[in-house]
């Protein structure tokens, strides 16, 4: 089944959307729409999987425990490993920006 991961987009004007995409055994992939939406500091991510991520439209930054911020652009990627602190600090509302996670489940 063919489709275009920018259209059409969801409203994430109150919210950052999540769109699953793949979910086989240890591996899930989903579009992430964020607009203005971020990460509150006192309640950064901790995940248990490996997380990479693309930024596919827009712009953000992102926090990385003992990396520091970075400022993300259109085909910036990263892989955030497992139970490393992090959060979202900034991203583009208008347009939108979309985002490409790959989770992969720990060994």
């Amino acid at each position: 089944m063919a489709s275009n991961i920018l259209a059409p987009l969801p409203d994430a004007s109150t919210a950052e959307v999540f769109t699953q995409l793949l979910a086989r055994p240890g591996l899930r992939i989903e579009r992430i729409v964020s607009a203005g939406q971020v990460t509150p500091e006192d309640a950064p991510y901790d995940q248990p999987d490996d997380e990479w991520v693309l930024l596919i439209a827009g712009s953000a930054r992102l926090w990385i425990e003992g990396d520091g911020e970075r400022a993300l652009t259109p085909g910036d990627a990263l892989l955030i490993p497992a139970h490393v602190r992090h959060r979202v600090t900034w991203t583009q509302a208008d347009p939108p920006t979309v985002w490409l996670a790959v989770h992969i489940e720990g060994q």
